[in-house]
C-alpha cells in the first residue's frame, strides 16, 4: 500500500471537503500546515507527496528517497524545484484548469463591488441611514455602467478567455494581451502598452514566471488612465505593493481590487492595508465548495493514472 504524505491539508480541506477519495488509494498523513523545517522528516518515507503550496526543493526533499510522485492542489507549480525532481526521478502533476469558473466569477465579483458599491450601501442600510434619507434612492455612493466600458485582461489562458466571456456579456469592449497570440471571439489582440493606455479596467490573469514578476510597478500604472481600475487574482508577485500603494495615494489610477499578495497570509505591516480605494479579497478567488471538490477529482484521478502508467497533467 502506498503511503500519501499531505503537507498543507488546511489549505483545502473543512467539513465539506475532505481527503476522502485519497484514503481510497493508500495510507494517507494528513498535516494541517507543516513548517519549512518540519517538511523533510514528515515526507522521508512518502511514496507520493500531495502539497498546494509547501516548498519542494533540494532541503524538503533530501529524506525522501521513496518518493516517486509529488501530486499539487494547484495549477501553479512555482514551489516545486523542477529540476531536482528531474534528477531524482520524481513524476511532478498539477491540477490543471480545476478552477477557472470560481477565479473568473471572483475576478468579475471584485469588478462589480467597485462599480456598484454594494457592500457600502448594504452597510449604509443596516447603519439605519436609509430609514433617514429625505429620498427613496439616495445616491451616497457612485454607480457606473460596465456596458460600453474596456476592460483590459494580461493572460489570456483559460481563465482570462472566462473572463472575456463575461465582459462581453456584460456588453463590454475587451482588449487583451499573451505572450502568443491568441485568437478569441469578440477579443482584441493589443500589445502591453496599449492595453494599458486604453483599458478602464486592468485584470491579470497570468501565472508568475520571470516575465511577469513585478510587471506592475511604476511605470507600469503611470501609463494607465487616472479612471482605471486594478484588478489581481493572478499571483501577488506580479506587482511591486509599494507602488500600487503609491499609484493608489497619488491618484496615478482610480483604485484597485486583489485577492492576492506577495507574502501570504498578509504581514501585519502589509502596505496595501493603509491604501485607499484598495479592496483586498484573502486568496479565496479558487475556493468554492464546487472548485475543490473538482480540484479533489483531479489531484485523485491524477495519482490513479500515474500509478496506471498513464499519467495526467505531468509538469515534470
Amino acid at each position: 500500500m502506498m503511503k500519501i504524505v499531505l503537507t498543507d491539508a488546511q489549505t483545502v480541506f473543512d467539513d465539506l471537503v475532505t481527503s476522502a477519495a485519497l484514503r481510497e488509494l493508500g495510507e494517507v498523513e494528513e498535516h494541517g500546515l507543516l513548517r519549512y523545517e518540519e517538511v523533510a522528516q514528515a515526507v522521508a518515507d512518502a511514496d507520493v507527496v500531495v502539497c498546494n503550496k509547501t516548498l519542494m526543493d533540494a532541503h524538503t526533499l533530501r529524506l525522501a528517497k521513496n518518493l516517486k510522485y509529488i501530486g499539487l492542489f494547484a495549477t501553479g507549480y512555482n514551489n516545486i524545484d523542477i529540476d531536482y525532481c528531474r534528477a531524482h526521478g520524481i513524476t511532478v502533476c498539477n491540477a490543471g484548469s480545476y478552477s477557472t469558473n470560481a477565479v473568473a466569477q471572483h475576478a468579475f465579483s471584485l469588478i462589480l463591488e467597485h462599480f456598484n458599491n454594494t457592500a457600502r450601501y448594504n452597510q449604509y442600510v443596516q447603519d439605519g441611514l436609509w430609514k433617514r434619507s429625505a429620498t427613496f434612492s439616495p445616491f451616497v455612493y457612485p454607480l457606473n455602467e460596465l456596458a460600453g466600458k474596456t476592460l483590459g485582461i494580461v493572460g489570456l489562458g483559460a481563465i482570462g478567455r472566462a473572463v472575456a466571456k463575461i465582459a462581453l456579456a456584460f456588453e463590454m469592449k475587451v482588449v487583451a494581451c499573451n505572450r502568443s497570440p491568441r485568437e478569441v471571439a469578440g477579443v482584441e489582440q493589443v500589445g502591453f502598452e496599449e492595453l494599458l493606455k486604453r483599458s478602464d479596467i486592468v485584470s491579470v490573469h497570468c501565472p508568475l514566471n520571470a516575465d511577469s514578476q513585478d510587471m506592475f510597478n511604476r511605470s507600469t500604472f503611470a501609463k494607465m488612465k487616472r479612471t482605471a481600475l486594478f484588478v489581481n487574482t493572478a499571483r501577488g508577485g506580479v506587482v511591486v505593493e509599494q507602488d500600487l500603494f503609491d499609484a493608489l495615494e497619488s491618484g496615478t489610477i482610480a483604485a484597485a481590487a486583489i485577492d492576492t499578495l506577495r507574502v501570504e497570509p498578509m504581514e501585519e505591516d502589509c502596505i496595501l492595508m493603509r491604501a485607499k480605494n484598495c479592496i483586498i479579497t484573502p486568496h479565496i478567488a479558487w475556493a468554492p465548495v464546487e472548485t475543490r471538490q473538482r480540484l479533489m477529482r483531479i489531484v485523485t484521478d491524477n495519482i490513479k493514472n500515474f500509478y496506471n502508467g498513464t499519467p495526467t497533467n505531468v509538469v515534470s
